[in-house]
């Protein structure tokens, strides 16, 4: 690098453009605030021309009656522009027409901030350059920020100011500012940008799309005059630049000959981009050595452009953080790892909305429950972004503890109605929540206003389940009603949110008609199914948030289950013992016997010296090795910690300590006292 004396000297070279006159005025057209730079344009010192009114400067009576309802449209919360003809007071004293920019201020007592900028001579030559400059900004007004999309904004940009305002240019972003995650890169004052967009016209254009390509990540040191616009957050302007800059950022910044070549003797601009206070970037324009010079009212007309593009990058990085924030809560809430539970075939999607006004609260869970059951859940909350994600992961996480309790589904969803009052007020959702029994493949459903499940039936037939409906969560005093449904081997349930259903185009009642048509006859694996679900139904971009679940019924096979009757009789618990034995040598899992004729043992004991009538034996194999011991009676055992002389309350503290897990249920005719034992892989045996 070169000694920094030369490049302080290059620097200073370089014109630092001024800003707009400002001033403030009140609703009665009073000036209430006066800047310097409007001093020195308007030929009036601060003490003079505040309390003055507004008028005073116009020229035109028609110019005043216009001012007068601007001030009603900014007071109104409107932005006001156009351009007046006003009595300049300076040097020059002529009248000139200045372009204003009115907007509604933080201050009670002003109405509108006025930002002047010469924008047109009334005199002779300069006419037909300001209707064109004029132009250019309808034209960048109407063309600037059409969607929220960075990169398209960037390039909107471009095309408005090339050729007109320059013959290349480029529209370069803080990189931090692109970044998911904040880069701890040390810059040192450098600019660490990413050009976005960049356009040229005439000849080389090849050339300069080769030097500048866009995307590419620049690091511009401290002393160019990129990094300088961005730290002074003020224009840098080269009449022409020199060769010796022009070889200096071939060198040390982009390391290519050729950007010497075609940046020599350019006029050369960079403006920076400024939006709510922050510098995000900015744009870099240049003009030919055959072309005219840029001039003040080039730089004004650039920072015009370079200020309406910087508000639309910024609505745009602030829309894109916010629905990144969403859709990171939103899927760090959803399970990862459904398992696979007994006697179910599981399949399902989520797909995030299109736009942050589609991510809400779309949720799905596949939760274990004792005794190898399962319960499946759908739920929606209404509204939209990170309030209503953080409220979904709030009732997913609800659901679970209450499917931990072994309510039935309505019990579930009333409790979960009161949590969500709690929660917020004004926030309300829709749940599906089913259990499933793999032992008698019957489910048990409850809905909260939610979308009605679909059965796919082993004849290729479909039906839309028929629930009271319930009242969504949230709103409160919602009666909900459990429903008992035995489904056949080979029946699919489809579970899902009405984003899959219904849109713009169609109500709910045609997209259930339309999901029941797809799903019909449909004979592929259910993850098959889901593709060509969503594909059917909504295949464009434009869509909510859609959840879907999907559940096939199978009937459990002889390694899978092993159930007995056993009478009330001590000798029960020799013949219990027996069916462990059998069962685990012919399952292949003689590793846990030991352990598990030990907690049979005790179980049945139980339920043989404290229980009533017939003692059921159920073993079951899934991700775990299950034992249940059911009898008539409703009084559950007690885990007590017996003293050092007790005969007797030490067979739960022994399951306790050698189960996986253990618990009681409600069974259909009583109890059922079950534990679960982790499988040892082969390799440990």
């Amino acid at each position: 690098m070169k000694p920094r004396f030369v490049i302080k000297d290059q620097v200073r070279s370089a014109s630092l453009c001024p800003a707009p006159a400002t001033l403030g005025v009140d609703c009665d057209g009073r000036i209430t605030a006066w800047s310097s730079a409007a001093g020195d344009l308007f030929g009036l010192t601060a003490s003079l021309a505040l309390e003055h009114d507004f008028a005073d400067l116009l020229v035109h009576r028609d110019d005043c009656d216009r001012v007068k309802e601007a001030l009603g449209e900014v007071g109104a919360g409107r932005r006001w522009a156009g351009v007046l003809s006003a009595r300049c007071a300076g040097a020059d004293a002529r009248d000139v027409d200045f372009r204003w920019d009115a907007a509604q201020s933080a201050d009670a007592r002003t109405v509108a901030m006025v930002s002047a900028d010469v924008a047109v001579s009334v005199d002779g030559l300069g006419a037909c350059a300001g209707q064109e400059r004029l132009a250019l900004l309808n034209e960048a007004s109407s063309r600037i920020g059409s969607t929220l999309d960075i990169g398209q904004t960037a390039a909107e940009l471009i095309d408005v100011a090339v050729p007109r305002l320059a013959d290349t240019a480029g529209v370069l972003v803080l990189e931090r500012l692109l970044e998911d995650e904040v880069s701890d890169r040390e810059t040192d004052g450098a600019a660490v940008v990413r050009r976005l967009a960049a356009g040229v016209a005439g000849p080389q254009s090849d050339a300069w799309r080769t030097a500048f390509p866009i995307d590419e990540v620049s690091v511009y040191p401290a002393w160019t005059p990129y990094a300088q616009a961005m730290a002074t957050r003020r224009s840098v302007l080269f009449g022409r630049l020199d060769s010796e800059l022009a070889k200096e950022i071939a060198q040390q910044v982009c390391g290519r000959e050729m950007v010497s070549e075609l940046l020599h003797q350019t006029s050369f601009l960079v403006v920076p981009l400024k939006a709510r206070g922050e510098v995000l970037g900015f744009v870099v324009l240049a003009r030919r050595p055959d072309r005219e010079e840029f001039g003040d009212q080039d730089v004004a007309l650039a920072e015009e452009l370079a200020a309406r593009a910087a508000i639309c990058i910024d609505n745009a990085r602030l829309y894109n953080q916010e629905r990144r924030t969403a859709l990171t809560l939103q899927s760090s809430l959803l399970p990862t790892n459904l398992g696979t539970p007994l006697g179910l075939e599981i399949a399902h999607r989520y797909l995030p909305a299109s736009d942050l006004t589609g991510v809400g609260g779309d949720w799905f869970d596949v939760i274990p429950l004792p005794g190898s059951r399962v319960a499946l859940v759908v739920g929606d909350v209404m509204g939209h972004g990170t309030r209503a994600a953080a409220t979904m992961g709030q009732l997913r996480t609800a659901v679970r503890t209450l499917a931990a309790l072994d309510l039935p589904p309505a019990e579930v969803l009333h409790r979960l109605d009161q949590m969500t009052q709690d929660l917020d007020a004004t926030q309300i959702a829709t749940c599906m929540y089913a259990t499933y029994d793999p032992v008698g493949r019957g489910w048990a459903f409850a809905r909260a206003g939610h979308v009605p499940p679909i059965i796919l039936w082993p004849d290729g037939s479909t039906a839309v389940l028929e629930l009271p409906p319930g009242l969504p969560l949230g709103i409160g005093d919602g009666h909900f009603e459990t429903r008992e449904l035995r489904l056949p081997a080979g029946a699919t349930l489809v579970l899902c949110t009405d984003g899959l259903v219904e849109s713009r185009e169609r109500d709910i009642d045609e997209g259930m008609a339309a999901l029941c048509e797809t799903l019909k006859g449909a004979d592929s694996g259910l993850e098959q199914m889901c593709d060509t679900t969503i594909e059917a139904l909504r295949p464009n971009h434009d869509r909510d948030d859609i959840a879907l679940l999907m559940a096939r019924v199978h009937t459990l096979t002889p390694d899978q289950i092993a159930t007995t009757t056993l009478p009330t009789s001590p000798s029960s618990v020799h013949r219990a013992r027996a069916l462990v034995r059998a069962t685990l040598s012919g399952w292949g899992l003689s590793g846990i016997l030991d352990t598990a004729e030990l907690l049979v043992s005790e179980l049945v004991t139980n339920a043989v010296q404290h229980g009533r009538g017939p003692v059921e034996v159920r073993l079951l194999r899934s991700t775990t090795f299950i034992i249940e011991v059911g009898d008539s009676s409703l009084a559950p055992p007690l885990l007590r910690t017996p003293d050092s002389l007790a005969e007797t309350g030490r067979g739960l503290q022994l399951i306790k300590s050698l189960a996986q897990r253990w618990g009681i249920r409600r069974g259909p005719d009583g109890k059922i006292v079950w534990c679960d034992i982790a499988i040892l892989p082969p390799d440990a045996l």
